[in-house]
């Protein structure tokens, strides 16, 4: 391997890592938080750039694209705040009960070499498929939001979502916030 031909001084290091940051005044220890653009000294994060859209408050439920807080619900469609809408669930789904193929199949393999094969006929499966719905409505805000489902267990974990935001709603139209 040959190594390209240089001017006499002492090659160049090369730069794999972050940049380094600018050096310190004398007598002020180093902080090792600081962030790009931040001056020495200033509280950790002040350089940090705010988010687009800041949301108000925490974030205490989520159904798909819906974020509710303790003052707004924000939506990809806009915001409102949270004590004047109105929620909706509608449960699109369909469970079904059917005998699952592999019983078939050993039913008839077993059933050849014993009666007893038969019993895995009594084996059944149950399978949920579709949607719920859910519909946030207010003064300027409509939007609705399909969420697929593959369990009971999904729509009874969407439907307690929605009815912690109607209690949120409610509390919050009482002056409860």
């Amino acid at each position: 391997m040959t190594t390209p031909p240089w001017n006499g001084s002492t090659p160049p290091e090369p730069n794999w890592g972050p940049p380094t940051p600018p050096p310190m005044p004398p007598g002020q220890p180093p902080n090792f938080y600081d962030q790009p653009g931040q001056q020495p000294g200033q509280p950790w994060g002040s350089g940090v750039q705010p988010m687009a859209q800041p949301m108000p408050g925490n974030t205490l439920v989520t159904i798909g694209d819906i974020v509710c807080t303790q003052t707004e619900v924000i939506t990809p469609s806009g915001r409102c705040p949270v004590g004047q809408v109105t929620w909706s669930f509608t449960d699109m789904s369909r469970t079904t009960r059917a005998i699952p193929t592999w019983a078939i199949v050993c039913a008839v393999i077993f059933f050849f070499f014993c009666l007893l094969g038969l019993l895995f006929l009594l084996a059944k499966e149950e399978r949920t498929e579709g949607t719920v719905q859910v519909v946030v409505q207010g003064p300027g805000l409509l939007h609705q939001v399909q969420l697929p489902v593959t369990s009971v267990m999904q729509v009874q974990d969407y439907n307690a979502r929605v009815s912690y935001a109607r209690s949120l709603s409610a509390s919050a139209g009482m002056g409860g916030y």
